[in-house]
């Protein structure tokens, strides 16, 4: 009885903790405006949607306090949740640097993934060492639909890798994404998300109270958003 006593407060403990985590880094990313809100002026993404919201954690690399945070808290993250991982992958071009950071504190080798074969030399997609049937677990910096992450996970897999699963910085939450995860067979953990974004960019008055209904239906049908009827 103790001991399934002790093995809840330790789950609970946990949960509470990564809550405090993700709240965290989604305050740090606002700060360092990695992310951007501007539901009145939208972006436009290179996929063409309509976007009130821009991430570029690429900024974290320049904030040398946040960048040791975000890289301990995303080894952290591998070793509570995947018991075995031969060699840690990045995918490029945003989560190189992380993931050298998280290969390095994890003491594991690192390779990355380009996003399509390179056009010269070898023509890899994969650079770096990887044996076969080695356990891999990839490190991103975002996930928007999950296309450009599965796409690097099927190349270690085709590789001869055995994915054991992803870790990233931010999701979107979009359905389709946590659908195509699923679909994949890969799981995936992440340090913050857009719902906990908001919640931080409405508490520190960032965003105001009307847009929050305007940002809550982007992320559940980003490419139809924006558009003129």
């Amino acid at each position: 009885m103790h001991i399934i006593s002790y093995f809840c407060i330790t789950i609970i403990d946990y949960l509470c903790f990564m809550e405090k985590i993700e709240k965290k880094v989604a305050e740090s990313l606002l700060e360092i405006k990695a992310v951007t809100l501007s539901p009145d002026k939208p972006y436009t993404w290179a996929s063409g949607w309509k976007s009130p919201i821009y991430c570029d954690n690429r900024k974290i690399l320049s904030y040398p306090v946040l960048r040791h945070d975000i890289a301990g808290w995303l080894s952290s993250t591998v070793k509570d949740n995947f018991k075995e991982c031969d060699v840690v992958a990045g995918v490029a071009t945003g989560a190189i640097a992380l993931g050298i950071m998280v290969a390095e504190i994890l003491d594991k080798p690192f390779i990355y993934v380009r996003p399509k074969p390179k056009d010269h030399g070898t023509g890899a997609r994969i650079e770096g060492v990887l044996p076969q049937g080695a356990k891999v677990v990839v490190v991103e910096d975002l996930i928007s639909t999950g296309n450009s992450s599965l796409s690097a996970v099927d190349a270690l897999r085709h590789g001869g890798a055995i994915v054991s699963g992803m870790v990233a910085i931010f999701s979107y939450n979009f359905p389709q994404a946590r659908e195509a995860f699923e679909n994949a067979n890969v799981e995936l953990h992440t340090l913050t998300n857009y719902d906990s974004l908001l919640d931080a960019a409405r508490s520190c008055g960032y965003i105001k109270e009307d847009d929050m209904k305007l940002l809550r239906e982007w992320r559940y049908s980003p490419s139809t958003w924006g558009r003129d009827e």
